[in-house]
């Protein structure tokens, strides 16, 4: 992973790189907490699965990125693993 990270610290020197970075930031926290999320309570994609009648492929797709779920869908997913959805909107730091 170092060799990931020393290459990603070189990238965002870059600004127009650092400000499309930084703008996606969002997106990759949601994919890490769906990810993180199941697997703090124990489950696999297809337990999940189970559990909210989301197909196996398509958690597996939000967890790699490459699907945008709806605010329902994260619902049925916290749902599903007994966990309560916050959203919430804070200030910019500068």
């Amino acid at each position: 992973m170092t060799k990931f990270n020393d290459y990603l610290a070189k990238q965002l020197e870059n600004p127009a790189f650092k400000k499309e970075f930084n703008e996606l930031e969002p997106e990759f926290a949601i994919i890490k907490a769906i990810a993180e999320a199941r697997q703090n309570a124990g489950l696999t994609q297809e337990e999940l699965s189970a559990r909210t009648g989301i197909a196996q492929s398509d958690i597996s797709k939000l967890e790699n990125g490459n699907a945008n779920p709806s605010l329902k869908t994260l619902k049925r997913l916290a749902d599903g693993m007994d966990m309560t959805l916050k959203v919430e909107f804070l200030a910019r730091t500068q």
